[in-house]
């Protein structure tokens, strides 16, 4: 009991006093910052590859440079994706703060060896490091955040996420804007070093922060954790609510490691608990697949040479618009926090992909007539194309922007939800680094015909949605594991309970019939009859997120 209090007394000092939503909200400041870098660093170099001083310092004038000047740009998703892999065995052993601590340092090295590049190699290395960096912490940060906020704010957090990492993106494209108004060196390097601001919150937020009391737990810190949680709570560390949370995570760090299942035991088709794992795992992944598949790398890396080499428009003109392009795609993508669990994933994809697959059409025709010798009017349709650029952006925003991110973790069971978020992660750098790769070669020999590979991918993920992806909304993560203990057909479209964004009947009366019969097994102690009482009432509310609730009711 003395060691409690004087964990109490040391958590009254740490965080410089700060418990609660306002501890929450610090590491939300940390986790958002590593987002926002990420965002900004999809923009930035957009504006860089466009700008003369650039050009002339790294010798990538003409068109005969195009492949080697999209492979500069692509070799950053390289190290993304192998920063990412890196996430699963590094950050498991350092812990989410050390992680994100050593992506950031990572990151560093990297943005300063692009900020002074003088030479291709240069900045190539510089890329391929900051990009290791980077991988690190979008496949860290997430994971943190999620495992120090409540249940009920974990949602809503990890839109913010995602809506600051196209704060990050829209902030590049302006600043890249302003300084193309600038000569010298300045306009482009000023730019690249930016990111330092953001840098510099990391390293000033993320040290005195909680580390992932889950991750403590794992690797047997009790104590710590539930200081941690009493700290994150605001509440006594002696509290029935604490004990409960902390049993509740040592019972699931135990069933993890009871469960488990390794890569290649993975590959040779073992699942561990028979819920589809393989399927699950290529669910998620593919969600994450599609997101890149769908274009939006063609335009967030190289929106101003689209619209300097596709649409016609003069450099000025392209960043500006570009920089406005961005703002749109901010504000409309906060359409997507009250919509996420009201019109469910599924739609939220299927709405989104259907528009994108319109506009990306609209956008090839308008530029075949651009491109048509001797067509009158081509300046007209041209400029029309240009408004088919923000529509696109405004239904990426709203619907392909957060599900693909969110989607792997519900999907993944409970022992696979690193490892499921891992290759998510990584198969979106994969497909980001194809992407980037092959945009400006292709522009330049294929010219409008470029665009009908965007128009066929995003027209053809609403009928993968619609038949192989079920809803995930409004359930608990017990029920996704149910639907598939239940269901092993990969054809999802006929099944009511998969397809609709409400939770199905069946699984709340299952629900309610587990808490009456949990409620009639209660004894006679006051105590322990409060625990049990406040544990069912959380299960009602649907507090608990994975299996280490249904065995935590099993215990009461």
């Amino acid at each position: 009991m003395g060691i409690r209090k004087q964990g109490q007394e040391r958590g009254k000092r740490r965080y410089f006093g700060l418990t609660g939503g306002w501890l929450t909200f610090w590491v939300s400041v940390a986790c958002d910052n590593a987002m926002t870098i990420f965002g900004y660093e999809q923009g930035v170099f957009g504006g860089v590859i466009v700008t003369q001083d650039f050009l002339n310092a790294l010798d990538l004038n003409g068109p005969e440079h195009t492949s080697l000047l999209g492979t500069v740009t692509a070799l950053y998703d390289v190290g993304c994706f192998f920063g990412a892999i890196a996430a699963f065995s590094i950050g498991e052993r350092l812990g989410r703060k050390k992680a994100v601590l050593l992506g950031t340092t990572v990151m560093s090295i990297g943005a300063i060896l692009q900020i002074s590049a003088y030479s291709v190699p240069q900045m190539i290395v510089g890329r391929i490091v900051a990009g290791l960096g980077n991988g690190l912490n979008t496949a860290t940060a997430p994971v943190w955040q999620a495992e120090t906020s409540k249940a009920a704010w974990r949602g809503k957090l990890v839109v913010i996420e995602l809506i600051l990492n196209i704060a990050g993106f829209s902030l590049s494209n302006w600043i890249t804007y302003g300084f193309s108004y600038v000569n010298g060196p300045v306009a482009w390097r000023f730019p690249l070093a930016f990111q330092f601001f953001f840098i510099f919150i990391l390293f000033g937020t993320v040290p005195w922060l909680p580390e992932s009391p889950r991750w403590l737990i794992a690797h047997d810190h009790i104590d710590e954790a539930e200081q941690i949680i009493a700290d994150l709570e605001a509440t006594s560390i002696d509290g029935a609510y604490i004990i409960t949370e902390s049993k509740e995570i040592q019972w699931a760090v135990q069933y993890e490691r009871e469960n488990g299942v390794g890569w290649w035991d993975l590959l040779r088709g073992k699942s561990g608990n028979g819920t589809s794992t393989g399927r699950r795992m290529i669910l998620g992944a593919g969600a994450q697949a599609m997101q890149q598949l769908a274009g939006i790398n063609v335009t967030s890396y190289y929106l101003p040479t689209v619209l300097i080499q596709s649409v016609g428009l003069s450099e000025k003109l392209a960043r500006l618009l570009a920089a406005c392009n961005s703002v749109s795609y901010l504000a409309f993508s906060m359409i997507g926090i009250p919509n996420v669990e009201r019109w469910g994933r599924r739609k939220m994809m299927m709405y989104a992909a259907t528009g994108q697959f319109l506009s990306y059409l609209m956008i090839t025709i308008l530029l075949r007539y651009n491109e048509l010798p001797g067509y009158s009017g081509s300046k007209q349709v041209a400029a029309a194309s240009v408004a088919f650029f923000f529509t696109y952006y405004i239904c990426f925003g709203i619907g392909f922007q957060g599900v693909p991110w969110l989607y792997p973790t519900e999907i993944n069971s409970l022992s696979m939800r690193t490892k499921g978020a891992a290759l998510g992660t990584a198969s979106n750098w994969a497909f980001n680094y194809m992407v980037v790769e092959i945009t400006p070669i292709g522009i330049q020999t294929l010219q409008w015909k470029f665009y009908i590979i965007w128009t066929i991918f995003n027209a053809s993920f609403v009928p993968i949605v619609y038949l192989f992806y079920p809803e995930t909304s409004d359930r608990t993560l017990e029920d996704v594991d149910r639907f598939f203990r239940e269901n092993q057909d990969v054809f999802i479209f006929k099944d009511k309970d998969a397809i609709f964004s409400k939770r199905p009947l069946a699984y709340i009366e299952h629900e309610q019939a587990e808490a009456r019969r949990n409620s009639s097994a209660i004894g006679q102690n006051p105590e322990a009859n409060k625990h049990r009482l406040a544990a069912i009432e959380r299960a009602n509310r649907g507090d608990f997120d994975n299996e280490k609730g249904a065995k935590e009711m099993e215990k009461v």
